[in-house]
């Protein structure tokens, strides 16, 4: 099972961008899927989470009404759309999938994660 992010890049504060996460090997109706981030030099956080079916989403507080987490099981892809983006937002953006909920306090680690992959650059100027 590969999973991919895409769809970082530069933008200014204030502005918005959509990562994209394809995931391939198994169809993802079964996962929760997750968005995770790191900025350079400190721990990975918690971004956000999608049940199987898109009922029910958990957010980060630095990123809850900024953020909106997304998934397209047909298609095998899920979605983070990021508005009113801040320089603290600068990070690399990870994506991952669990067939359950990973705790916000344990989120952090990729080893608590069935699949985890490769990251996005999101680089926000002020």
């Amino acid at each position: 099972v590969q999973l991919q992010a895409s769809g970082g890049g530069w933008v200014q504060a204030g502005g918005s961008l959509r990562l994209s996460c394809a995931i391939s090997g198994r169809t993802i109706s079964s996962l929760y899927m997750y968005w995770i981030r790191q900025v350079p030099g400190k721990e990975r956080e918690f971004v956000a989470a999608i049940r199987w079916f898109g009922d029910a989403t958990y957010y980060g507080d630095s990123v809850k009404g900024r953020f909106t987490i997304s998934r397209d099981n047909p298609k095998n892809m899920a979605y983070l759309q990021m508005n009113n983006l801040k320089p603290e937002d600068t990070a690399v953006y990870y994506c991952a999938a669990d067939p359950g909920l990973v705790e916000s306090s344990m989120a952090s680690s990729p080893g608590n994660y069935a699949y985890y992959g490769q990251g996005t650059l999101v680089t926000v100027s002020s």
